[in-house]
């Protein structure tokens, strides 16, 4: 009963440490003159990608790398399948409105890397150094959107202020120091949440005789998606679906490049077959799927929601047969 109870537990810290930070990220944005979607592609994504990090390095030092590449591998899938699908169920997510083109395609371009580099056999310290290269100059290209858009602020604060103040959850007047409570709860309860609630999991799994491999690309994969879960799911029901879809681009860039740029640091990474024939082309399939909402101003409706999440369940299913 007992991991049960702390399952739920750990689910509840991460709904409640996904409201904190979309609040703080979102009003950190007003306050300092960032767009959203900016903050959701760096502070929130960083964040909600706390529990991979710390699940793949101890992986790497515990000598079970495999588990640490199908977190990553099987993350990604999620964050796109579950973590866009199960939102849209719940509210409509307006990604028409979105301007994230140029990220997407930064994060299609990570992808391809990443499994270029697979194909090397394993992630050693060189790829880790490509990887961590590549993250900086993802890094450098959103400082410099963030200091073009302050500028263009500048000239139209007006009508900037006037746009982000209809967000729902936007508060202009929030002090500095709500606004970093607020970042601080969200970065500081979802590793936990998500550490609460993968360990407990993954008890229940091996009870039931589940398979190592398995839980490293379905369970614990899923586990640590659930702080973008959580998050998207906030962010959707106050209609802030830049901070959604931003999320989960940044949270899959920061996956690839960030997480097993450090983890092939601590330790090198073989790469097993079954990547390089099916899991990496479902994560880079899965990507492509976002295509509609990105370029050609669709939302995410119900439907749309219902599909990834079914496409999810399949993708699962191939796995465990």
């Amino acid at each position: 009963m007992m991991p049960w109870l702390l399952s739920a537990l750990g689910l509840v810290i991460l709904l409640l440490a996904g409201d904190a930070l979309v609040k703080g990220a979102v009003n950190l944005s007003l306050r300092v003159g960032i767009p959203a979607l900016i903050v959701s592609l760096t502070v929130v994504a960083f964040g909600t990608s706390a529990p991979e990090l710390l699940i793949s390095v101890n992986a790497i030092l515990d000598d079970k790398p495999g588990l640490a590449l199908g977190n990553v591998v099987g993350s990604n899938t999620a964050n796109i399948l579950l973590v866009l699908g199960i939102p849209a169920i719940l509210a409509v997510l307006h990604t028409s409105s979105c301007r994230c083109s140029k990220s997407y395609l930064q994060m299609l371009a990570a992808s391809v890397l990443f499994i270029l580099l697979a194909f090397r056999g394993t992630f050693d310290w060189i790829s880790g150094l490509i990887l961590l290269a590549a993250l900086a100059l993802m890094l450098a290209d959103a400082f410099r959107d963030t200091m073009a858009h302050r500028r263009e602020a500048a000239i139209t604060a007006l009508s900037e202020a006037d746009g982000i103040e209809d967000v729902e959850g936007a508060d202009p007047n929030m002090p500095w120091w709500q606004i970093i409570t607020f970042l601080v709860l969200g970065l500081v309860g979802l590793p936990l949440g998500a550490d609460i609630l993968v360990d407990n999991a993954s008890i229940l799994a091996q009870r039931y005789g589940v398979s190592e491999a398995v839980i490293g690309l379905t369970l614990v994969a899923v586990g640590t998606s659930l702080p973008e879960l959580a998050t998207t799911v906030m962010a959707a029901l106050r209609k802030q679906a830049d901070v959604a879809l931003g999320n989960v681009i940044g949270s899959n860039m920061f996956n690839l490049l960030g997480i097993i740029g450090v983890a092939a640091l601590v330790g090198e990474i073989p790469v097993d077959p079954q990547f390089l024939n099916f899991d990496l082309w479902v994560m880079l399939g899965t990507s492509l799927l976002i295509i509609p909402f990105v370029f050609f101003k669709i939302d995410i409706t119900r439907v749309w929601g219902i599909a990834l999440t079914s496409a999810y369940v399949v993708y699962v299913s191939v796995i465990l047969i």
